[in-house]
């Protein structure tokens, strides 16, 4: 015969199976259990281990979830079927569980679809196969554990941890975009009292600064700029002020511009400590893939992923064009050239890089750091060292592509290293301001216009060879019938 171990929110219960009952693949579970009586001749309770708590319940819920044996569920199958020598079958919902019951208790464990199916059967008629348990305070054990339940996952599982990465690279995005808009707002508003200062004072934190401290531009010759900006600005500045031909504006105009400059101002130092924690808690949570690709990059991807976990189950390729879906999905919808990089564009190694070499350090890039984030999420202890021994490898590798090099020439001895004898060349110090989006995306709609024109001049010149291989065989065929024309003329005159 055949014990069913079946876990309920309220205890563990353990069925026996009645004569005529096997496990088959084909059995009709609805005619088994279609009623509480026809259920109660389809299996018999034989032991019930009830919980004291809910912390009871929530400890042997998490154990199974983790696929372990509790001490009360050890305690309670060694009373139940070793202490009494049965011999039958112990069928279990979970093969993780069977596996581990049989390997400390030598309890022989069977599992399938057929004892999913009849588990599935026991839990429709659960209320009428356990007696002294009422239907209202089963279901507010289950209410009870799950919320218990729900509540330790999400405080104890380890993919939370970088949710606070993915939360504040979103927020310094979205402050870099309302930080620009703020900006460009306040250059507007005060350059219609003082537009001279605009070319003057490039810098937006510098240009808020010194609206708030200058106030009208008649104050400027007053004003010490000294901690803004340096001595010759501060001269060009004072000089613009005095033939300045901006229209005046009154003391309430200028309380408002006042306020948006001091937006300006507050916003960029919040920004500054933001990025601060960022780079602090991507040390903390991937110190080798910050060391690949920055602490910018890494957020992003790991933000693009949802987790740091999502992103070292990512191949390689999948990686390289993480930010670049739309372009990908064009490219292929329209059978162009699929794109070469996404995110990774703006990392500092990729930047180095000549425009032709861009998408092969890509591709490098991109499978050192996914390794990276494999060490990063499933490594027991942190070890930056491999961060920085495979950026040697990468750079590397750049130093051969730029330079035309063999990679017997590169790596000394004549024949690659593995991962544990690599030297660990040191990596050119990072670049954070590679990670900007704004200069690469100026200086991809460069390229792309470069493109655009050398492609529109190469087609105006096949057009134009063309039309002249067009015209000279005309002139060809013309040539021929004049010719041909002049013959029959003579023969006429002949005859």
């Amino acid at each position: 015969m055949v014990l069913f171990l079946f876990e309920t929110s309220a205890g563990y219960a353990l069925f026996k199976a009645k004569k005529g009952l096997e496990l088959k693949a084909d059995v009709d579970v609805h005619s088994l259990f279609a009623t509480p009586e026809l259920a109660q001749d389809a299996v018999k309770l034989k032991a019930f281990c009830k919980f004291e708590d809910t912390t009871e319940a929530l400890a042997s819920a998490t154990a199974l979830v983790e696929g372990k044996m509790e001490k009360k569920l050890k305690k309670f199958l060694k009373s139940s079927i070793v202490d009494k020598d049965i011999q039958d079958e112990l069928a279990v919902a979970d093969a993780k569980v069977g596996k581990v019951i049989q390997e400390k208790l030598g309890v022989s464990c069977v599992h399938g679809s057929a004892v999913s199916e009849l588990m599935r059967g026991i839990r429709s008629q659960i209320d009428a196969l356990i007696t002294g348990l009422k239907a209202e305070d089963m279901s507010a054990m289950q209410l009870g554990l799950s919320h218990s339940l729900s509540r330790y996952k999400l405080k104890f599982s380890p993919d939370k941890v970088d949710t606070m990465i993915v939360q504040a690279i979103s927020l310094l995005d979205d402050l870099d975009k309302e930080l620009n808009t703020y900006a460009m707002r306040v250059r507007e508003w005060y350059g219609w009292h003082f537009p001279e200062m605009g070319k003057i004072v490039t810098d937006n934190l510098a240009y808020a600064r010194t609206v708030v401290k200058m106030g009208m531009r008649t104050n400027c010759s007053k004003t010490d700029f000294a901690d803004i900006m340096p001595e010759e600005i501060e001269t060009d500045l004072k000089e613009a002020a005095e033939i300045s031909m901006g229209t005046e504006i009154s003391d309430h105009d200028l309380e408002n511009i006042l306020y948006l400059a001091e937006q300006v101002i507050a916003i960029t130092e919040y920004r500054a400590q933001l990025f601060d924690y960022l780079k602090n808690r991507m040390n903390a949570i991937a110190p080798n893939l910050t060391v690949m690709v920055g602490e910018l990059v890494g957020a992003r991807l790991i933000a693009h992923s949802g987790s740091l976990v999502n992103l070292a189950k990512h191949p390689a390729s999948t990686v390289q064009i993480l930010g670049a879906e739309k372009a990908l999905f064009r490219a292929l919808k329209t059978k162009h050239d699929t794109p070469k990089y996404g995110l990774l564009y703006h990392a500092s190694v990729v930047g180095q890089s000549q425009p032709k070499n861009k998408g092969k350090m890509s591709r490098v890039l991109a499978a050192k750091a996914v390794l990276m984030a494999r060490f990063d999420a499933f490594a027991e202890e942190p070890n930056v060292e491999i961060g920085i021994a495979y950026r040697g490898k990468v750079d590397q590798r750049l130093r051969q592509l730029e330079g035309g090099e063999s990679m017997a020439q590169v790596f000394k001895g004549g024949s690659k290293p593995g991962p544990a004898k690599v030297e660990a060349a040191t990596p050119k110090a990072y670049n954070a301001t590679s990670d900007s989006t704004i200069e690469s995306s100026k200086k991809e709609k460069k390229s792309k216009k470069e493109k655009k024109s050398k492609k529109d001049k190469q087609e105006g010149a096949n057009k134009r060879k063309a039309d002249s291989e067009a015209e000279q065989s005309d002139d060809e065929e013309q040539a021929k019938k004049k010719k041909k024309k002049e013959k029959k003329s003579k023969k006429d005159k002949k005859d």
